[in-house]
């Protein structure tokens, strides 16, 4: 049973160290406006790791896509970039100073994954947004609550953001 409707938000941005930063404080803000305050480190972490793979690794271009979606009480960060060539997992040697985002979203996550797209390929991670029970999630956000949308006073469509940064 769903309990809320689906949230989503997208980030357009150059994948440039001027620009990861700004993305990351646009996730957390996201998150935290979601209330789900307990994802925003592992989540700008994530995308900070895969917005520095599309900076160092994407060809010809930097332009990529961020998404949030959070459904069925699951958070999925997926970047989009134009570079059709396929990341992989690789063990970093301990004297390597790169090669290991890829294991940092693998171990922060509880799953992940990269496939392709009409243009590109989008890598995504999966973290879980309800940590408690449902019982407690209704008692500490009653908007969960099964409600018509005239009863609530609230607008019935899912909540949706876009930006477009650089």
């Amino acid at each position: 049973m769903i309990r809320q409707p689906s949230r989503h938000c997208t980030v357009e941005v150059q994948a440039v160290p001027a620009r990861i930063g700004h993305v990351r404080r646009i996730v957390s803000a996201q998150l935290r406006y979601w209330h789900l305050d307990a994802l925003v480190d592992p989540a700008a972490l994530g995308v900070t790791e895969l917005l520095a793979n599309v900076h160092r690794h994407a060809r010809p271009s930097k332009q990529c896509t961020v998404e949030l979606c959070v459904l069925l009480d699951q958070l999925t960060v997926s970047v989009h970039d134009l570079d059709p060539r396929m990341p992989r997992l690789r063990a970093a040697a301990s004297w390597e100073t790169c090669g290991r985002g890829l294991a940092l979203i693998a171990a922060l996550s509880e799953d992940w994954g990269v496939r392709p797209h009409a243009q590109g390929k989008v890598v995504w991670f999966t973290l879980p947004a309800l940590t408690s029970a449902p019982e407690e999630a209704r008692a500490l956000h009653p908007h969960w609550a099964p409600a018509s949308a005239e009863e609530a006073g609230a607008d019935p469509r899912p909540r949706s953001r876009s930006a477009r940064v650089g």
